[in-house]
Parts: structure tokens; C-alpha cells; sequence
């Protein structure tokens, strides 16, 4: 009889070894500890193991010997009930293409694959869900697309919308929907349509889970921390998703971003969608707005607000910001005195 039970990897030294070793067979490095990760025991060998991340169950190794008892069914059915526990009911999986018709049997179903792993989702709300929104928001035959987390947004968030605006018959502005941020994604969101609103050719739209998130590029909010390959590793996926998943749908074929002299990661991830895009998209970087000799930035926002320095933050946030960070009470200053700002 076999024996599952909770592996605790960051308490027992011992397990966390097992637990390696198990991956190694599989051609799987476990350098992390993720959310929950359990194991499938005969006696003392552990022969199974399956863990999760956030939404993303992961690291699932069975023995060679043992994979005709269906330890990974087991495993699998497993992750999702404890995920449920937790109120969590849309899941993610990478996996080999080879594996893909046994969780297709589970009711998992292919968001994007590239030629070594295939992206699959469990439950709603799906990308099938996803397209039909953007299908739905289809405005333009030439268009161009925004990725921002605008936490909050910014005057350069602004600029770069309204740039882009000018330059493109209409522009798709994604905000992201992951909650990884200072700000939440409904309040993220409703600070981009107020930013925007005297843009009539803007579309604000969220990006779910398949842009910048947790399940495809969780390396992006870990910024400085990010091991700097496995973030050009999720870059790349990322870039190939929005390449042939969602720029079809329509028709993008200008990116535009902003230049980033202050983080290695969100740099990397420029030069992916370069790289990626190829001559199919063309990606614009524009170089960052300063504001009296100093560059605006979302970081340096988030730090005005935390030492409460409005003077500052009028000179980093548009009006709309303002009043709705007054409005939810973060900031209680009404003066919105306005300043010079230009591009350096």
C-alpha cells in the first residue's frame, strides 16, 4: 500500500534531499519550496511527488518503475482538491508535450505550447473565455498594444499611452490582473480608464492570467531577485503568447514600451519581445519621462506614498491619480499643483 502524505521541505533537510533526487530522475531541479508539495511513499522511498505554486501545480516526478500504477493521477487529483480547499479553481501546468493526452484525460486543456512544454489550464474562467473578450473588443484592422502594471499609474504611463495613441489608428492597453502589487488589479485598472479617458482611440482591457502573471511570468514581480535565467525563460514564453495567441486576435503589430534603466528584469524582458517579435510586431521603446531633472517611475511613486511625500507624488502622478488616491483616502493633501515634465 502506498502512502501519500505532505512533504515539508523547508522544515526537514532529510525530505528535501528525497525530494531532489526524485526530480533529478526525471530531469527536474528543485531549487525552490513551493506552496505545498506532496509525496507518494513505498516503505521509506519516496516515488511520487507533485507541488504547487500559487495556481501553477509543478515539479510532478514518478519513478520510472512505478509509472504504470497511476501515481500521477493520484498526485494530480490531489493538488487540485487542496487547492480547491484554498478557493483557488483555475489551475495551470507545464508539461512535456509527451505527457499532455494524460492530463488532457484530467480535463486539463492546452492554452499555448512551444516546441518542449505545453501550457494547460483546468476550469474557468479559460482562455477560450479570454479570446472572446479581446474578439469582443476588436476595434481596428492596425492597431498596437500597452502591457502596464501601473502601480500606480504615472505620468510616464501616460505619456507613453497617449504616444502611442498618436502614432497608431488604435491601442490596446492591457492592465495587469495579477495580485502582486501595492495597488490592487481593480484599483490598477480604474486608475489606467481614468488616465486614458480623453484618449477616444485607447481600449482598456485586463490581461487574466496569460500576460504577465503568476502562471506565465511569476519572475517579473520578483524583479532584482529573479534568477535571470529562468526570467528569460517566462520572458520568452510570454512574448511567444502574446505573439501568436493574442496579437492576432486584433491585429497588433506595434508594441510600444518604455526603456528601463532601473530594472535587469524588466530589461530582459524588452530585449525578449525584440527577439521574439522579430519582424511580425515591431516593438517601440521610448525613454523615460523625467519631471524637473528627476525620472518618473512607479517604484519611486510607491516610495512618495509610503513617506507621504505629495509634493513629490504631484510630480510623478497625472490629476486623475491624484483625485483617486484622495478618493480612497491615500492621500489627503488638495493641492494638485502641476509641474513641467519632458523627456530627457
Amino acid at each position: 500500500m502506498y502512502v501519500l502524505k505532505q512533504l515539508w521541505l523547508s522544515k526537514e533537510h532529510q525530505t528535501m534531499i528525497k525530494w531532489q533526487e526524485l526530480l533529478h530522475t526525471v530531469g527536474l531541479s528543485g531549487n525552490e519550496c513551493p506552496d505545498y508539495t506532496v509525496g507518494i511513499y513505498d516503505g521509506d522511498q519516496l516515488i511520487a511527488s507533485g507541488s504547487y505554486e500559487g495556481q501553477v501545480i509543478k515539479y510532478i516526478a514518478v519513478c520510472k518503475k512505478y509509472q504504470s500504477e497511476k501515481l500521477l493521477i493520484r498526485i494530480i487529483n490531489h493538488l487540485i482538491e487542496k487547492l480547491r480547499e484554498e478557493g483557488k479553481l483555475h489551475y495551470f501546468i507545464y508539461t512535456k508535450l509527451e505527457n499532455q493526452r494524460v492530463f488532457r484525460s484530467l480535463g486539463f486543456k492546452e492554452v499555448f505550447s512551444t516546441r518542449e512544454v505545453a501550457f494547460m489550464e483546468l476550469e474557468a474562467p479559460n482562455f477560450n473565455e479570454y479570446k472572446a473578450l479581446l474578439k469582443q473588443s476588436k476595434k481596428a484592422e492596425s492597431a498596437s498594444g500597452i502591457v502596464i502594471n501601473a502601480n500606480p499609474f504615472t505620468k510616464g504611463h501616460q505619456y507613453l499611452v497617449e504616444s502611442a495613441a498618436k502614432e497608431s489608428e488604435y491601442v490596446y492597453l492591457f492592465v495587469l490582473s495579477a495580485e502582486e502589487s501595492m495597488f490592487s488589479a481593480a484599483d490598477r485598472f480604474e486608475m489606467v480608464k481614468r488616465g486614458v479617458a480623453h484618449l477616444k482611440n485607447v481600449s482598456v482591457l485586463p490581461t487574466n492570467d496569460y500576460l504577465i502573471s503568476a502562471a506565465v511570468f511569476p519572475a517579473y514581480f520578483l524583479k532584482e531577485k529573479a534568477p535571470i535565467e529562468q526570467a528569460r525563460i517566462q520572458a520568452t514564453f510570454d512574448s511567444q503568447l502574446f505573439k501568436e495567441k493574442i496579437a492576432p486576435i486584433l491585429h497588433i503589430n506595434k508594441r510600444f514600451v518604455g526603456e528601463e534603466p532601473f530594472s535587469e528584469v524588466t530589461n530582459l524582458y524588452n530585449q525578449t519581445m525584440k527577439e521574439v517579435f522579430d519582424s511580425d510586431i515591431s516593438l517601440i521603446i521610448l525613454p523615460r519621462l523625467s519631471c524637473n531633472g528627476e525620472t518618473i517611475s512607479a517604484t519611486k511613486a510607491r516610495q512618495a506614498i509610503k513617506e507621504r511625500n505629495e509634493q513629490k507624488l504631484m510630480k510623478f502622478l497625472p490629476e486623475t491619480t491624484l483625485e483617486y488616491l484622495h478618493q480612497k483616502g491615500v492621500m489627503t493633501c488638495g493641492n494638485k499643483t502641476s509641474c513641467s515634465c519632458w523627456y530627457r
